[in-house]
């Protein structure tokens, strides 16, 4: 028996050490490349170019070292000599999907909150699904996340460009086992000036930070010329607006300034939910919040898909989601969808609603809004396919679907201070681009029809990132 044991232990180590690539042994990302030719034309495409307008018909885009050469009728551009050419009748091209609410975790479905780093599979999900920047809505393994970042950068595995955010900044109690609790307003300077000079590029408060605390951590960031958002409970929005927070994430439905008894930098105890379904969006107290976020300049992130999830019979299933999952992450997600679908609670669908009039006033009193995946909750919101999703979404919230990926391009290339590089398609721009088989802005769940996405001018095949993560997420 003490034999077995220890070839037990030697086989486990060599497994740990010789059963999966080193960092040193990545593939790369040429396994996943379709279009690699310094010099494309795309030809004879829909373009829908981020900034919210009319869409273009029968256009040809010019790719040259990785920017946009030219963009314009194709009865007009020469295509140059030598060019690969795509022709792409039938098909739309739209900015790079800009993800501001993304994770590089995922829930585990234990027993207690806690949320597994994702290095392997998100990234490719988040790409292959035309993510080609996003922003990671807090962090539970930063140095992870800034490795991957690195790794990305220097070519050696696929995934989007890479706005790195801290450690949650979390009063106490901690809301997650992983999270650090700030022990005062001292505490959160130290944390924020400390990561900073590690290297991340945001800052995310969480539910429980205190006023003074969130006042400490914002001075520090923006001193380090730094943005914070949050996702708050103890600080309602208004507070965090004067505090001077740049961007508050998932919107109305966690805002908890409207809950009868709030306490100062106390996260009310209850069931919101009633509260916010009777909420009047065009009455006064909401309209006062919206327009002092307005003149303040602070964002809201959309995040639909993760508080849809929780809808009975919705979102609808997909088989290349589940395929995604493992097969015991696949179980735990099917089981949850299948309780919640057992009682009817109207409070979701109400909530959900309302959360969607909020969103589309605020950008109709002139807010900036921005979207992500936020992959937690019951674990049907994953990397990639929840940022396609939402899209959607937001076109049931009432915008076009122009406006929808306005949301999801040049807003949020404007926020992250990138709109002269990202966000539309113009020329001069990086290549981010996105192939879709279809028209999205006739039937808006085409935008999940997505073939080829260009990052800096390369393109990658959707289907073989997508499927080279098959049975990985709840795992890595």
């Amino acid at each position: 028996m003490p034999n077995q044991r220890a070839a037990v232990i030697f086989l486990s180590a060599a497994s740990m050490l010789f059963g999966q690539p080193r960092i040193g042994m990545l593939p790369g990302v040429q396994p996943f490349v379709a279009v690699d030719s310094p010099l494309v034309a795309l030809t004879h495409v829909r373009v829908i170019d981020g900034t919210g307008g009319a869409v273009q018909e029968d256009r040809t885009i010019i790719i040259n070292q990785g920017k946009i050469q030219a963009v314009g009728p194709s009865s007009q551009i020469t295509l140059p000599a030598g060019a690969k050419v795509m022709e792409l009748a039938g098909h739309t091209v739209i900015p790079g999907l800009i993800g501001m609410h993304q994770h590089m975790f995922y829930p585990s479905g234990g027993g207690i909150p806690m949320y597994p780093e994702h290095a392997f599979s998100f990234p490719r999900l988040y790409l292959g699904c035309g993510v080609t920047t996003m922003r990671t809505g807090g962090a539970m393994e930063p140095y992870t996340d800034l490795r991957v970042k690195n790794l990305i950068d220097a070519g050696r595995m696929p995934g989007p460009k890479i706005d790195v955010t801290g450690p949650f900044l979390e009063g106490a109690p901690a809301t997650v086992p992983q999270m650090y609790e700030l022990k005062g307003p001292e505490d959160a300077r130290k944390m924020v000036e400390y990561w900073a000079g590690v290297g991340v590029t945001s800052f995310k408060a969480f539910m429980h930070i205190t006023r003074a605390e969130l006042a400490a951590a914002v001075e520090e960031a923006h001193k380090h010329k730094i943005k914070v958002t949050g996702h708050l409970c103890a600080v309602g929005f208004r507070e965090a607006a004067a505090i001077g927070i740049d961007n508050l994430e998932h919107g109305l439905i966690v805002d908890t300034e409207f809950m009868p008894g709030k306490k100062p930098d106390v996260c009310p105890d209850g069931d919101g939910r009633p509260v916010l379904a009777k909420l009047d969006i065009q009455g006064g107290p909401v309209q006062d919040m919206i327009k002092d976020l307005v003149q303040r300049n602070v964002a809201i992130t959309s995040t639909l898909a993760v508080f849809e999830a929780v809808q009975p019979e919705r979102p609808p299933l997909e088989t290349r989601m589940l395929d995604a999952m493992t097969p015991l992450a696949a179980v735990s997600y099917l089981s949850t969808r299948a309780r919640e679908a057992e009682y009817a609670d109207p409070l979701r669908a109400a909530t959900l609603k309302k959360e969607m009039e909020f969103e589309y006033a605020f950008v109709k009193a002139g807010g900036q809004l921005l979207a992500g995946a936020d992959p937690t909750g019951n674990g049907g919101a994953l990397a990639g396919f929840a940022d396609q999703r939402n899209i959607v979404l937001l076109v049931e919230a009432g915008f076009t679907p122009a406006e929808a990926i306005r949301i999801y391009t040049l807003n949020a290339a404007q926020y992250l201070g990138e709109a002269d590089r990202i966000g539309t398609i113009a020329e001069g721009k990086a290549a981010d681009l996105v192939v879709i088989n279809g028209d999205p802005s006739k039937k808006i769940t085409d935008i999940e029809k997505m073939t080829v996405v260009f990052r800096n001018g390369v393109g990658y095949d959707t289907q073989k990132l997508i499927k080279s993560v098959d049975h990985t997420v709840g795992l890595y």
